[in-house]
């Protein structure tokens, strides 16, 4: 007797059912690191509070940190998706920085910082260095996508030392740590914004553009200034 592979409807209420728990664990995570305290918050009281087991927990997460952060990969995965979509003659840095812009003017599925008390959870990572070691493993793994996703769309008059012994082309690897950077700096400086910073007061997009405007500035003044040292 032949065995018969899974509907369709099946597979799609199965992975519904695994989204639903993973979103569960990790909105669990956020409410109690935000209620207790990281320290305080232990694996098995999110388990407990998503209404899911110990072990399901273990299979989805490393450890509660990441469970917490979530939404960000999330994000990460989703600026990228973005990234590939972008018109293949635009240049990397303004690709990457368009594929920004429309993850924060997407309203269908809202970034993550538009979830309640998120901008109080990137607050954290100041002050919990465990927090912050997993947003940084979440960034960096977002980036090495990103930088993937760029090299591939180099052409190859751009590319001079294309994955050279496994190596990234440089510009991509730069242009990504540049754009990511600034993305960075922007988050940071909004979820402060409650301590009397007035820039990170204002709406996030606005902010990331007025940081992109920063750099592009910088770049340009750079180049302007730059002479040959004697």
């Amino acid at each position: 007797m032949e065995a018969t592979e899974p509907s369709t409807t099946t597979e799609d209420r199965r992975q519904r059912k695994a989204r639903q728990t993973r979103n569960a664990l990790a909105t669990a995570a956020v409410d109690l690191i935000l209620e207790r305290g990281l320290a305080a918050t232990t694996v098995e009281a999110i388990a407990e509070r998503a209404d899911v087991t110990r072990r399901t927990f273990s299979r989805l997460f490393a450890g509660k940190e990441d469970a917490a952060l979530d939404f960000v990969r999330g994000d990460g995965d989703r600026i990228n998706a973005l990234l590939r979509e972008r018109p293949a003659a635009e240049p990397p840095l303004l690709a990457y920085r368009r594929a920004v812009r429309d993850w924060l003017a997407d309203r269908d599925d809202p970034a993550w910082h538009l979830r309640p008390r998120m901008r109080r959870l990137l607050a954290l990572l100041d002050s919990e260095p465990a927090l912050f070691a997993a947003y940084e493993r979440i960034r960096v793994d977002a980036q090495e996508d990103s930088v993937r996703i760029l090299t591939d769309r180099l052409g190859p008059d751009e590319v001079r030392d294309e994955l050279r012994d496994g190596i990234p082309d440089v510009r991509a690897a730069v242009v990504v740590d540049a754009a990511a950077g600034v993305l960075t700096a922007a988050l940071r400086i909004w979820a402060r914004g409650g301590s009397g910073h007035d820039s990170a007061a204002e709406d996030l997009a606005a902010l990331v553009e007025r940081a992109y405007d920063a750099l592009t500035r910088e770049a340009a003044s750079a180049v302007s200034y730059d002479t040959p040292e004697k």
